[in-house]
């Protein structure tokens, strides 16, 4: 009896080790500290509409399949975020959208994000689309996060207008809004 208590608590304890990894890492940047300033500085040049939070739905449970990691509902818990260590973000929790900017976010799934599972989609997905799904896992957040102006380019959370529409000036970068390949 005692033994498989022991068991019990140790089979359990391992299994929230990955549940408390993306909290353990929420405010940390993912973006490299080289590549910070520059992501930030990108803002969406996708208008906000019913449209193309439809299409980046679209694309979250297709073509990008961010929904095996990250989970239909957006928690970080889809089929292949099993023992992942940091987890998948979860879309819905109130400090992943006051700790980054959309730029960053747009940086990773661009560029993927060293130290975790999450790989980048340069060659898969255009720059529109990336947008797209940005403003489809906005919808997550609800009253959670802000919507729009995810912070004033601190990446903190101090909501602030979109800014300007892609990176000009910043070297390895093509028309606005877009972001060349590294």
């Amino acid at each position: 009896m005692k033994t498989s208590v022991v068991l019990l608590t140790v089979v359990l304890g391992s299994l929230a080790i990955p549940a408390g990894a993306a909290e353990r890492h929420m405010m940390q940047p993912r973006v490299p500290a080289e590549n910070l300033a520059e992501a930030r500085a990108l803002a969406s040049p996708l208008p906000d509409s019913e449209e193309t939070v439809e299409h980046g739905k679209a694309l979250y449970n297709g073509k990008g399949t961010c929904f095996n990691c990250h989970g239909t509902s957006g928690q970080g818990d889809g089929p292949a975020a099993m023992g992942l260590d940091p987890s998948p973000r979860n879309f819905l929790h109130h400090g992943f959208w006051r700790h980054r900017t959309e730029g960053e976010i747009f940086w990773v799934i661009k560029n993927g994000s060293v130290g975790t599972a999450m790989m980048g989609f340069a060659g898969s997905l255009t720059d529109e689309d990336i947008w797209a799904i940005i403003q489809y896992e906005r919808s997550f957040a609800g009253d959670r996060g802000p919507m729009r102006g995810m912070g004033s380019g601190d990446g903190m959370g101090h909501r602030g207008a979109r800014g300007g529409m892609g990176m000009e000036g910043m070297g390895q970068h093509g028309p606005k809004g877009e972001m060349g390949s590294h």
